[in-house]
């Protein structure tokens, strides 16, 4: 029971509904019919029925002549609210304002205890009959104090009975069609909670199940439930990322190896098949396999990094005489370059300063650089790399005449395993080089940056503090 949340609000609307309005509903029904109806009616029955009996009291004939009795009862109950009725001290009828009763003329009521009248404040008796009015009882006195009578008004209003029923009955009605509304609205409020956190749980349970194919979820219903929808859109949308970033991880890490395992095992293949008894042929294959073993180590060192980050970076802080270290470490990419049919310019400065860093790990950042321009310049283009100090840094620049980077993919080129679609025209290449060579450069505490125009080429900077914080 109450085991969804549809169930439980609308009870919790329902319940309080079904409890409170009947019982109010009952208790006003009964408040009005004894405290404001029938209060009303017994003192209004009272007023008139003294007022009445003082009027008789003046004209002591009417309780003795009948007739006279008649006209007085004709004058006067056209200004009563209830059948008028006169009665001797000993209870027999002597006339009353209703035609209907001619026959009762002389029939004996039943009198109140004419001592306990007296006992009272304002001698009259009100008599109840099922919740009801049934008459009102005054005894009439001459002026010498002898009862001469009494007065009855009997069945009054008896319309404002049938009234009050209807009052009930409306109540009542009024009662179960504010339950009925009720219902109505706590079933659409708890369907406008339920949809949204139902189509929630289908898609987590899918995302579960491994499907995120999924289209992102719209926002409605309350404030509460949009922030939940918007949580699982982006928890969405990062796994999507994340698988497929682990599948692009996954096939450019199987390529990545399968080329230089593949020309392993044909160089060992070579070896084996006698290619090791020629002298020259064997140093060739054995250098070759060198060269593959050194870029299967990059590459791991590449995932490592990914996997460990920049914070776990274990720098060998040196004072580099960059005049002297840039150009040495330029030779092997001039050459790249060269062999590609690439224009190849170098402006590096004899007085460049001496400055703290780990000239491995910014080496590698910088051959990152130069490995990408060198790669995506096209044959014809030109490839410049210029130094200098400004300042308080060190800058260095590496810029090519490539076919260039977009605004958009500017945003992303940093982050690790994006590639730009020129980048998705080489089948090399696993989109590691620049968040690596970024995270070198920050571990620096200094700064990589990109400026870059489609169809002009890029040039990424590179600036390092001239003086570092101890190590």
């Amino acid at each position: 029971m109450f085991k969804t949340l549809r169930a439980r609000l609308l009870a919790s609307i329902l319940i309080p509904i079904l409890v409170i309005v009947p019982v109010v509903a009952l208790v006003l029904i009964y408040l009005l019919q004894t405290q404001v109806i029938l209060a009303g009616i017994a003192n209004e029955l009272i007023r008139q029925a003294v007022l009445v009996a003082d009027m008789s009291a003046t004209t002591v004939e009417i309780w003795q002549d009948p007739a006279q009795a008649q006209a007085f009862v004709a004058r006067v109950s056209p200004r009563l609210s209830a059948k008028l009725m006169l009665l001797d001290p000993n209870g027999h009828l002597i006339v009353s304002s209703d035609p209907n009763d001619a026959h009762l003329v002389g029939k004996v009521y039943d009198m109140p205890d004419l001592q306990h009248l007296l006992s009272m404040e304002t001698p009259v008796e009100v008599n109840y009959k099922n919740s009801q009015i049934e008459d009102v009882i005054v005894p009439a006195f001459t002026s010498t104090g002898t009862l001469i009578g009494f007065v009855r008004l009997t069945n009054p209003l008896a319309s404002l009975y049938v009234r009050s029923a209807q009052l009930g009955r409306f109540a009542l009605i009024v009662g179960a069609g504010g339950i009925l509304g009720g219902l109505v609205l706590g079933w659409l409020l708890s369907r406008s909670l339920e949809r949204p956190l139902k189509k929630t749980s289908q898609a987590v349970y899918g995302l579960a199940n491994g499907n995120v194919s999924l289209s992102p979820l719209s926002e409605e219903g309350p404030e509460e439930i949009k922030v939940l929808v918007r949580a699982f859109n982006t928890l969405m949308e990062r796994l999507k990322t994340s698988e497929e970033t682990r599948k692009r991880l996954l096939a450019n890490t199987v390529h990545e190896l399968g080329r230089p395992l593949g020309a392993l095992l044909s160089a060992l293949q070579a070896l084996l098949s006698g290619a090791d008894e020629q002298t020259e042929l064997r140093k060739e294959l054995l250098q070759g396999m060198e060269s593959e073993v050194v870029l299967l180590q990059h590459l791991l060192e590449d995932l490592a990094h990914l996997e460990q980050g920049s914070s776990s970076l274990d720098l060998h802080w040196q004072a580099i005489r960059v005049s002297e270290w840039l150009p040495k470490f330029l030779i092997t990419w001039n050459e790249a370059a060269l062999e590609k049919r690439l224009s190849w310019n170098q402006e590096i400065p004899d007085d460049l300063p001496v400055v703290m860093f780990d000239p491995d790990r910014i080496a590698q950042a910088l051959g990152n650089l130069l490995s990408n321009a060198v790669r995506y310049t096209p044959a014809g283009g030109m490839v410049k790399v210029s130094a200098s100090s400004e300042e308080k840094f060190l800058t260095i620049q590496v810029q090519d005449t490539g076919p260039g980077i977009t605004a958009e993919e500017q945003a992303n080129i940093f982050q690790p395993l994006y590639r730009g679609r020129a980048a998705k025209r080489f089948s090399d290449g696993m989109g590691l080089g620049l968040p690596i060579a970024r995270d070198l450069v920050q571990a620096h505490n200094g700064e990589l940056t990109v400026q870059s125009t489609p169809g002009q080429g890029s040039q990424f900077t590179i600036r390092l503090p001239l003086q570092q914080p101890a190590p």
